[in-house]
């Protein structure tokens, strides 16, 4: 898959407090339109009076959480993001709040790849957690262990089939 054809004018959000972050991924994903706050209340207010393709949310510091419940309310799929808040739970209840992708910091780097994994999937009517795993299972084995997954595996079956 060729990210830059698949993502070519879809308007994204960003949202992050970190302006660093913002500034890398607007340049990343330049063959997007782009929309980008810094606060919750700047990211509420994108979500309230525009459609967007996908949106990209920080977890820590802009209450992602809340802003991936208003996705899920406005049928925008999320991209949870983050470095702080890096944990299995936070995996768990990013799937569970209805977000599209978990993403590392570590991995922002393919940002544009799992971005057109989304759009890709949401367009083919497959299960993004699929291409998820894929992707970022072998990050997850060096991160929390080799048996992070057998933890709950009824869940991790669940996933991969949602």
């Amino acid at each position: 898959m060729e990210p830059e054809k698949v993502l070519k004018g879809k308007r994204i959000l960003i949202v992050d407090d970190e302006r660093d972050i913002l500034e890398f991924l607007i340049e990343l994903l330049d063959m997007c339109r782009i929309d980008s706050a810094s606060t919750f209340e700047e990211g509420k207010a994108f979500l309230e009076a525009n459609h967007y393709h996908a949106a990209i949310l920080d977890i820590m510091g802009v209450r992602g959480y809340e802003l991936l419940e208003i996705c899920r309310e406005k049928d925008v799929p999320a991209l949870m993001l983050t470095a702080h808040a890096l944990s299995k739970d936070n995996l768990k209840r990013s799937f569970e709040g209805g977000a599209s992708y978990y993403v590392p910091k570590e991995e922002i780097g393919k940002i544009d790849l799992f971005l057109a994994d989304v759009l890709d999937a949401r367009e083919r009517k497959k299960n993004v957690w699929a291409k998820w795993y894929e992707r970022l299972s072998g990050f997850c084995d060096r991160r929390f262990g080799p048996n992070w997954k057998d933890e709950d595996p009824g869940f991790w079956d669940h996933l991969l089939k949602y």
